[in-house]
């Protein structure tokens, strides 16, 4: 009895550590991408202002190449929508903002920047894929432009311009999908 009980004890054990490894290259322990934390429209002195929070974790042929000093151009969209029944949805407000994340290597620093965003300098990937991630009272629309009795669609992405990759990069892009690196859109109701 004790035997078949050591016997199944053993087959458990490799069972479990096929399965730990399995579920590790797959993948599934680290993952990777864009995910939209949070996001929400926030009143202000009669002014909407976008806040947001987005985990970027990029995998690790981009770590390298950040590394090896290619930048890394992240767009982030946001736009506010009315739903029509009759018509098309009417376009209220967009906002578009781009931004570059790159690794110094004389400073051994990760610098997050673009337009409109003052450049952050940071000792750690992870500080900077914060500060990337992070979308903070950027001003949208008045509240004299809404209609106070609709109900608005607010959606938000982020991804990787792979189109600002350098040539090379951008082939193998397009051949792989190690470049691929987008956020489920965020869709919410709003309303003033």
């Amino acid at each position: 009895m004790m035997d078949s009980f050591m016997h199944c004890w053993k087959k458990f054990k490799l069972w479990l550590a096929l399965s730990l490894l399995v579920l590790s290259s797959s993948g599934w322990a680290a993952t990777e991408g864009i995910q939209i934390k949070s996001a929400e429209l926030r009143l202000a002195d009669d002014v909407y202002y976008l806040h947001a929070q987005m985990l970027v974790t990029p995998n690790p042929t981009m770590e390298e190449a950040l590394r090896k000093g290619v930048s890394l151009y992240f767009v982030t969209e946001f736009e506010l929508k009315r739903p029509r029944w009759y018509w098309l949805n009417e376009d209220i407000a967009t906002y578009s903002r781009v931004s570059r994340l790159s690794y110094n290597a004389l400073l051994r620093q990760y610098v997050v920047s673009g337009v409109n965003i003052h450049a952050h300098s940071v000792d750690k990937l992870e500080d900077a894929l914060m500060v990337l991630g992070e979308v903070s009272a950027v001003p949208i629309i008045t509240r004299n432009e809404l209609t106070q009795q609709a109900i608005y669609s607010a959606k938000l992405t982020m991804r990787l311009d792979t189109t600002q990759l350098p040539k090379p990069l951008q082939i193998n892009a397009l051949a792989t999908g190690k470049w691929d690196l987008e956020a489920t859109p965020m869709v919410w109701t709003f309303k003033p």
